[in-house]
């Protein structure tokens, strides 16, 4: 976890968001880079846009989890159990925070200049975690794909 949240810091300093940060650090874990999705995870950032709307941290944990087990290929199948690991993320974010909505976690808004607060880091990191211990949890998971 310490090479985790230096490795967290590095990218924060780098300018880079909540969103894209989670989708960093799962790409680090297969040795590779993917430019041009991290450009996309710029637009969760901030809860969609700076909107203080849904937190970038569980979207990009979304979005870290579909990178692992989506479907992603027309000859592919996606994990079965994908919306299930997804719905336990959301489930987990909102209790643990208390809500799903940046503004309403860090108890005000991004607009007001301040740059991605201390707390944030702190929610990517266990977002982060939960997103690992959801993929192995369900990578025993005999019912791999689903070819419905």
């Amino acid at each position: 976890m310490a090479a985790d949240a230096f490795r967290m810091f590095q990218l924060a300093t780098q300018g880079f968001c909540c969103s894209q940060i989670i989708l960093i650090l799962g790409l680090d874990e297969h040795g590779k880079e993917n430019p041009d999705l991290i450009k996309a995870m710029h637009g969760l950032c901030g809860g969609i846009g700076r909107s203080g709307k849904t937190c970038g941290a569980l979207t990009g944990g979304v979005c870290l989890i579909g990178l692992n087990v989506g479907k992603g290929t027309p000859l592919e199948f996606g994990h079965a159990k994908i919306n299930v690991m997804i719905n336990d993320l959301m489930e987990w974010f909102e209790s643990t925070h208390g809500s799903i909505n940046c503004d309403e976690i860090l108890d005000h808004s991004l607009d007001d200049g301040n740059e991605y607060p201390v707390q944030c880091g702190n929610i990517v990191a266990a977002t982060f975690a939960k997103v690992q211990g959801i993929l192995a949890t369900y990578s025993e998971d005999p019912e791999l794909t689903d070819e419905d």
